[in-house]
């Protein structure tokens, strides 16, 4: 029951009464047993049930029932009934930080992509909003959740949600004593299934990979805080090395070194000032000693790989995988990113640009069944991280890489991937996607918390 959501609608006749499609009332009269209660998210009710027969296939509400749950609008839901309770919804928390006193702009520079998050909830079927640490009144139960309808951004004051979806900006951010206890609190105190609660450690992701014998093969050999001797077995063995911040992200902080077997020099390509530089040493000892006056303190040192090629400057993919409405990863985009000329990275910001991978398959003469190959591996890697993962992991960002020989390689998993590759007009239906995806994850889940409780809180 309530796997499609329908309309649901404010009525004005009789008291504490929801109204349901014939269909649904015929059921409950053939199992002797009617719902006396209705929830929207942490806040439950006693009501009535009745059938209403204009045909239409929609929820009605009493206007009583509707202000005292605090439905926010009209709009498609899903309904769950459990042990005589309608559950409504589900009601889905983007937790987040950053807001502003600006209702045209609440969250600055990431309104709109939280707009386009939020706009998903019709196709969905669901109440969407975000919120931050300040915005919950703890001792009433409730939230003052911004809501993204057509006439803009307002504030709505609803109870608190079935799920929440954690997007905050960074790891300062989710450090912070303030968004640990809102975790905390709603997760132990209100048992709020909680997914993407925590950003990837880049190392401990790796030697988790890697010591998998399922995935070890697609891991380039790397070192954390590494040994001069280590960078020169490395730069010996594969001829240039990649140094990145252990808990980095955005391709900050990137530089490889090369090492060229005929020639005596060595070369550091990396970012300084929003340009891309490259300068030349005569022994590797100047170069760490000038390059790295820090040491490699939380730095890990990776193997260079020698990717397959577009006009000359190498390609990587960025593949984001997400959990749908059936608790399932699949692939939802996929596009490839090419390095800026001297470029030690394909970010965009870093003069990269972003292709989608048909184009570079005819462009670099690449066989199709790599395209496949990138897939399996994307989503090999997703189910391997959330089994050794805690909590409730709904969408993975992955750099992979394929090199010369066709084999496939991983360079990073991100648990809150940027979206700069939706920029590019032919990756529209990736972007919508990836966006309904995690939704559908939250009713999914919110399904399981109703059903299987024992299940979902032991997870």
């Amino acid at each position: 029951m309530g796997n499609k959501p329908l309309f649901i609608k404010k009525e004005q006749g009789h008291q504490k009464t929801l109204y349901v499609p014939e269909s649904l009332f015929k059921k409950w009269v053939e199992h002797h047993t009617f719902p006396n209660k209705i929830s929207l998210g942490a806040k439950t009710v006693s009501c009535q049930v009745a059938p209403h027969y204009d045909k239409k296939n929609e929820y009605l509400v009493s206007e009583d029932l509707w202000e005292e749950l605090m439905i926010p609008y009209d709009g498609p839901v899903h309904l769950f009934e459990h042990e005589q309770v309608v559950y409504l919804g589900p009601l889905v928390g983007i937790f987040t930080a950053g807001f502003t006193n600006n209702l045209i702009r609440p969250i600055g520079d990431r309104s709109l992509l939280f707009a386009k998050l939020l706009s998903t909830d019709r196709k969905v079927g669901a109440f969407y909003f975000i919120f931050g640490a300040n915005h919950i009144d703890w001792e009433n139960g409730t939230i003052n959740g911004y809501f993204y309808k057509k006439d803009g951004w307002k504030q709505i004051v609803v109870p608190f949600p079935n799920v929440v979806y954690d997007r905050l900006p960074n790891r300062r951010t989710e450090k912070l004593q303030a968004s640990k206890n809102v975790r905390e609190r709603l997760q132990n105190d209100y048992l709020i299934p909680w997914f993407n609660p925590s950003f990837f450690d880049k190392w401990e992701i790796n030697q988790k990979l890697v010591s998998d014998q399922v995935t070890e093969h697609l891991l380039p050999k790397n070192y954390l805080n590494p040994t001069q001797q280590q960078v020169e077995e490395l730069l010996d063995e594969y001829n240039h090395v990649y140094f990145k911040p252990a808990k980095g992200s955005l391709g900050i902080g990137i530089q490889q070194v090369i090492k060229l077997n005929d020639d005596p020099f060595y070369y550091c390509r990396f970012r300084e000032k929003g340009q891309n530089r490259l300068r030349r040493y005569s022994s590797l000892k100047r170069l760490l000693h000038q390059q790295f006056p820090n040491g490699f303190k939380n730095m890990i040192a990776q193997q260079g790989i020698h990717l397959i090629r577009w006009q000359n400057n190498p390609i990587d993919f960025r593949l984001h995988t997400n959990k749908d409405e059936n608790g399932k990863w699949q692939v939802s985009a996929l596009a490839a990113k090419i390095a800026g000329p001297g470029s030690v990275t394909t970010h965009v910001k870093s003069g990269g640009e972003v292709k989608t991978v048909h184009e570079i398959f005819k462009e670099t003469g690449t066989h199709s069944n790599l395209l496949t190959k990138l897939k399996e591996a994307a989503l090999l890697l997703s189910e391997r991280i959330d089994h050794t993962m805690e909590g409730f992991v709904g969408e993975i960002g992955f750099d992979l890489g394929i090199d010369k020989s066709g084999e496939i390689w991983m360079f990073e998993a991100n648990s809150k991937p940027g979206r700069t590759i939706f920029y590019h007009p032919k990756l529209k239906h990736d972007d919508l996607l990836s966006r309904r995806l995690p939704l559908a994850y939250a009713v999914y889940l919110f399904k399981q918390s109703i059903t299987q409780p024992g299940r979902i809180y032991s997870s």
